[in-house]
């Protein structure tokens, strides 16, 4: 696969202003022809100081009958989706324009490169895990990280359950609002569990709703409403990182940003 790490290595080369002279940072050219677009490679003459440069050596990396224009703006940092885009389109080379105007191309789709990692959370509420990865995505946060999401979501509504956990789900009866008889079905976690101890002697059937319960794939990120579990370990026998169900977009993201760092470090140990 071949995507550049930066827009500011592709250059966009259809009018000459300068003759045949290129920008001094551009690595590849998308070259305009009378059969659509092909996509070059450049080496550039080391000319220290200049902004425009002679091209010493070229060569066509995607001829125009293998490469498409995406009709949409995109945002190129979500280089993930870019990918999954580029081997929908069907052709050997996609280009995209991004939010901004700059361009960028994806040759030969690969998204076997991109580590997986498996997102457990659960809803409703809002599944804020999920939605921040999400969110963090389309502004092109992970776009440095080469870094994909396959999430799994638990609606806890599926439960056959009397009472649930809070308010804030908008059930009519939950552990945080109403006064339990004893003997009720409770969909809720530990949390939950202990809350009920503390306030009844009377027994309760306990549906449990962590979203740790429902790893099964590593490395995973799940959430977690015991702050004492937060942090990079190990649950069912797959590792992974667990965040405090009210962490913040910059906790998240620095939670994959360590577990990917751990996970690549031990691949490159094995490998040695």
């Amino acid at each position: 696969m071949i995507f550049p790490r930066e827009c500011k290595e592709t250059g966009f080369a259809y009018t000459r202003p300068c003759g045949d002279k290129v920008y001094f940072l551009s690595r590849y050219l998308v070259h305009q022809i009378a059969g659509g677009h092909e996509v070059l490679e450049v080496k550039l003459a080391d000319e220290t100081g200049t902004m425009m440069r002679n091209v010493e050596e070229s060569r066509v990396l995607a001829h125009a009958h293998e490469v498409c224009w995406y009709p949409e703006k995109v945002q190129i940092n979500d280089r993930a989706r870019l990918v999954q885009l580029a081997l929908e389109s069907g052709f050997r080379c996609t280009i995209f324009t991004g939010l901004d105007e700059h361009i960028t191309f994806v040759i030969d789709p690969d998204p076997s490169l991109f580590q997986t990692i498996y997102v457990y959370d659960v809803t409703p509420p809002r599944p804020s895990l999920s939605t921040a990865i999400r969110d963090m995505e389309a502004i092109g946060m992970f776009g440095d990280l080469d870094v994909s999401f396959q999430h799994t979501l638990r609606d806890i509504s599926q439960i056959d359950a009397e009472v649930y956990p809070c308010r804030a789900s908008g059930f009519l009866r939950t552990v945080d609002a109403d006064l339990l008889l004893g003997g009720e079905s409770v969909a809720g976690c530990l949390t939950a569990s202990q809350i009920i101890r503390e306030c009844y002697e009377e027994s309760f059937t306990l549906h449990d709703i962590c979203p740790l319960n429902m790893v099964a794939e590593e490395p995973f990120i799940a959430r977690c409403c015991r702050k004492e579990r937060s942090g990079l370990t190990e649950w069912n026998g797959k590792r992974g990182v667990i965040v405090h169900w009210g962490a913040t977009p910059s906790k998240i993201f620095a939670a994959i940003s360590g577990l990917l760092t751990l996970w690549r470090d031990r691949d490159e140990n094995l490998s040695s």
